[in-house]
């Protein structure tokens, strides 16, 4: 009896040893998009009143846990029984990761009164309809990204039973959402702490300085953010494309991977930018003739 116990426990510590060294090489394969996963929620994230950033963010959190939970499970069925559905989902994703990196772009250089209200140094009560439009906008675009994750994480515990591939996923998935928003949490409240800093200090010494550090460096950072998360975004999207369309994936084969990963997600968001202008105006159209 005892002895079958030990048996257990032996069998229960070798997965576990199996889970954690398939998470290590999970997490590092997925450290390039977690970074991007961080920059373009970090971008999504700010624009907001003090007062709101944290609800808003906190929003954003329970959506990306909620997409973890409906992910998880699809992608896992989807392995199993339909494999090339995942390829054909992640193109999806692309296109609209693409659209949304062009669509900033295009915001900037033909909106950029607009655009520069969004970088942090003009921040404005924003109507709860245009909030929650942010907050879902965020959510729909973690959610691609999410999948992009959870794949990659997968694709390193392939050769592995199920239920290690299962803990291995879920944890990649889990670190993913706890440290991605964790950090953006702590930039988002940068100038807070701050404020903070100077009002303890009675705005003399080395902690004044530091105040008034993090309250000048956090424009810079959401600039910053703003731009790496539009390429990003490009980047995420053009290597979808490379990695998973085998007509792409050979073309320009002495073209560096960046270059060419961005210039499909560039091409790609153009495209995608195009159609759902053109069919915009095909559905106000209709609407105005109703």
């Amino acid at each position: 009896m005892a002895s079958g116990f030990f048996a257990i426990l032996d069998d229960i510590a070798a997965l576990m040893d199996d889970v954690a060294v398939s998470a290590k090489i999970a997490t590092r394969k997925t450290a390039g998009i977690l970074g991007d996963d961080l920059a373009v929620n970090a971008e999504k994230a700010t624009g907001f009143l003090a007062s709101r950033e944290l609800p808003v963010l906190w929003a954003i959190t329970k959506g990306s846990f909620l997409n973890k939970l409906i992910i998880l499970p699809i992608v896992f069925l989807l392995n199993y029984f339909f494999p090339i559905a995942i390829t054909y989902i992640l193109i999806v994703g692309g296109f609209y990761l693409a659209y949304e990196g062009v669509e900033k772009i295009v915001e900037y250089l033909f909106h950029k009164k607009h655009a520069e209200n969004t970088t942090g140094q003009e921040v404005i009560e924003q109507p709860a309809d245009e909030e929650k439009a942010k907050v879902k906008s965020a959510i729909t675009t973690d959610f691609i990204l999410s999948v992009e994750i959870v794949i990659i994480a997968l694709s390193t515990a392939i050769d592995k039973d199920l239920t290690t591939q299962i803990l291995t996923v879920s944890i990649v998935a889990l670190l993913a959402t706890v440290g991605v928003y964790g950090i953006v949490a702590l930039i988002v409240r940068m100038d807070d702490a701050g404020y903070k800093l100077i009002e303890r200090s009675k705005n003399t010494g080395l902690l004044t300085k530091l105040g008034n550090f993090l309250v000048k460096l956090l424009p810079w950072v959401i600039k910053i953010l703003a731009v790496v998360g539009t390429i990003a975004l490009l980047l995420v999207s053009g290597g979808i494309f490379v990695h998973n369309i085998e007509f792409i994936h050979h073309l320009l084969p002495g073209v560096p991977a960046i270059i060419k990963e961005f210039g499909f997600g560039l091409i790609a968001g153009l495209v995608a930018l195009a159609v759902i202008t053109v069919v915009k105006k095909i559905v106000a159209a209709l609407k105005s003739k109703a």
